[in-house]
């Protein structure tokens, strides 16, 4: 009994195992991220990857590969284009 119950345990440990090691590219998050703000209708915004040791007062809205870097979002203002000068 003892060994069926250690063979079962081992069994959910192996499948589960990748799941813990996986770790999502940076590139790839910074995509999921950018169409989650663009379906929530935000405009104006830049996404950037970031060594964590450079990271500063950002906002940071994501962490990948490992924790390495950081995915910050900036929120630019809407700039008008400049009106022709008056002759």
């Amino acid at each position: 009994m003892k060994m069926i119950r250690l063979a079962m345990m081992l069994e959910v440990l192996l499948l589960c195992a990748p799941l813990f090691g996986q770790t999502k590219p940076c590139e790839e998050l910074k995509n999921e991220i950018e169409a989650k703000l663009k379906d929530k209708g935000v405009k104006n915004f830049t996404l950037d990857i970031v060594p964590v040791d450079q990271v500063k007062d950002q906002k940071v809205v994501g962490s990948c590969d490992g924790g390495k870097n950081k995915i910050t979002y900036t929120k630019e203002s809407a700039t008008k284009a400049p009106e022709p000068a008056k002759k």
